[in-house]
């Protein structure tokens, strides 16, 4: 059996995928704004709890070899986590490399 993976349409960079997709201009737009905002403040979510990390590893002044032994993770995954790459990680990763440290997260809803 083959799989059909031609691929027959990319979209541009920028271009409102959901109008793409079908959806009326005005609930395209509303979509969108909505999308981006939800990415957003899941990138200044994670970027807050890898300062936390940040913070931790410079105050107990360990090298990235070290605090990945406490942090269970690579050394690489550690400087990943100080140069903020915010895309190579989920919440939840994060959150549970700050309990391993003794930093629980609480999570509070306004």
């Amino acid at each position: 059996m083959k799989i059909d993976t031609e691929i027959r349409h990319v979209t541009k960079p920028g271009a409102n995928l959901f109008l793409e997709l079908g959806f009326a201009p005005d609930e395209a737009k509303r979509l969108q704004a909505a999308s981006r905002k939800h990415i957003n403040d899941t990138r200044l979510l994670k970027q807050q709890l890898m300062e936390e990390l940040s913070v931790w590893i410079a105050e107990h002044h360990l090298k990235q070899a070290a605090a990945a032994e406490i942090l269970m993770v690579s050394r690489p995954r550690v400087s990943d986590v100080v140069n903020k790459k915010t895309a190579k990680f989920t919440i939840d990763t994060l959150v549970e490399m700050l309990g391993r440290v003794g930093k629980p997260v609480s999570l509070s809803i306004r």
